[in-house]
């Protein structure tokens, strides 16, 4: 493999493609961001910017890429959910390897028809199950691989998300209707959970799952007395209210790469007042979270059966005060149990003398991307990529597959009422 720095390209210049490609900014020694492709011209132009990417290099779209005459050894494929297929498969065509933004798809079909697609052209498709690089979820690996607590018995997780992100992405922005953007919360937000569940089993393939959930609480019959249809044009109770447009966007900054995406053309110019006038006009993230357009689950229960007789569940609720993912696996001898975002992770045995001991784990979290784990994402992927020795976390897109099609079946399990059959791969 030649010393050079490996050329990539970004299909898909929104927050998470330009957050993995920011790993060639600090290593310009073992990548370079050699091309993009998005049909927004204003990211598409600043990307190049940012980069320095040559003109030629600069393309509308992922099929205009491939057929070009461009030589990459790589593409970061950070688009939406209902793109990853069509924006996916011409750069399978031409060969080239592919870091993959999770979910890999939106349905069963399309998850084989990527699959099959990978083998036949030889192409390495890596999904981005950052959370398998986070050190607290690491070291449950860890722990388990060592037998520390015996065979697994069942696997209990949760994902806890806070008002602000809820209202943020699920309810006011791109995730929030099934419709639009071809996910359910389940996969749009859990799909990680289930990476790990199904991580957490080590190929033992799963087999039934059942799910319940729903709507209940971000409708327009559940509107406070006294709201409006837009926070900052006819809320008598905004100054009040945990889901203000203004308090979250403005007051506190939060989630400015999504609330300000109808006005980021522009660019250095953009004010706060631009900002507000945007809110009472036609931003999206101005409306009241009971008055959206919004229709996926705001709280689901997933239980899933492995063909061992292990039982795990997951748990998304979906108006946390404080938000977190909690763990909790027990074992024929001890159990593991923590909190992601508070970074604690305990061992715990049955003892002769006491009832039980205590061992806390020692973890190395840093308050980078989803629990330091996208930094160690993307320089797994260089790894992976050109035949380097890679993680315990690497995530083929084989290794992929169970943790989708469960994703698949707890959906139709919520929505039809039935316990539905994991097919074999």
């Amino acid at each position: 493999m030649s010393n050079k720095p490996l050329k990539i390209a970004i299909v898909g210049a929104g927050h998470r493609g330009l957050c993995y490609s920011r790993y060639a900014v600090k290593h310009p020694d073992k990548v370079r961001i050699w091309a993009v492709a998005d049909p927004n011209d204003y990211r598409r132009n600043q990307t190049a910017k940012e980069f320095n990417i040559p003109a030629e290099n600069v393309f509308k779209d992922a099929q205009s890429m491939a057929q070009s005459n461009i030589e990459l050894d790589a593409v970061i494929n950070g688009t939406m959910d209902q793109y990853h297929i069509q924006t996916t498969l011409p750069l399978l065509e031409r060969g080239w390897d592919v870091l993959l933004e999770k979910p890999v798809c939106t349905n069963e079909e399309d998850l084989h028809t990527l699959y099959e697609a990978a083998n036949k052209n030889q192409c390495k498709v890596m999904v981005c199950h950052v959370l398998r690089y986070a050190p607290f979820y690491v070291a449950v690996k860890k722990l388990l691989l060592s037998g520390e607590i015996g065979e697994i018995l069942t696997i209990n997780s949760e994902e806890n998300v806070s008002y602000h992100h809820m209202s943020t992405a699920y309810i006011r922005g791109r995730w929030r209707n099934k419709d639009i953007c071809g996910s359910p919360i389940l996969m749009a937000k859990c799909c990680h959970d289930l990476d790990l569940i199904t991580w957490f089993m080590s190929g033992v393939a799963p087999s039934k799952v059942a799910s319940f959930g729903s709507l209940m609480y971000f409708k327009p019959e559940n509107a406070p007395k006294g709201s409006g249809k837009k926070c900052l044009v006819d809320c008598k109770i905004e100054r009040e209210c945990p889901y203000s447009a203004y308090n979250q966007y403005i007051e506190k900054n939060l989630w400015g790469a999504y609330a300000w995406e109808s006005v980021e053309h522009h660019g250095d110019a953009l004010t706060r007042e631009m900002k507000i006038e945007s809110l009472k006009k036609d931003n999206p993230f101005g409306r009241c979270v009971w008055h959206c357009d919004n229709n996926v689950a705001d709280h689901q229960t997933v239980i899933m059966g492995f063909k061992n007789s292990v039982t795990a569940t997951h748990t998304l609720t979906g108006n946390a005060a404080k938000p977190c993912r909690t763990l909790h696996i027990i074992g024929t001898k001890g159990e593991i149990e923590g909190n992601m975002n508070d970074g604690t992770l305990i061992l715990r045995k049955p003892d002769l003398n006491v009832e039980y001991t205590e061992k806390e784990i020692e973890l190395n979290v840093k308050g980078d991307g989803h629990g330091g784990g996208d930094a160690r994402l993307t320089e797994d992927f260089i790894n992976y990529m050109i035949g380097e020795e890679h993680s315990i976390s690497t995530t083929s897109l084989e290794d992929s597959l169970y943790g989708h099609l469960i994703g698949f079946e707890a959906d139709r399990s919520m929505n039809n009422g039935v316990i539905a059959v994991i097919p074999e791969l």
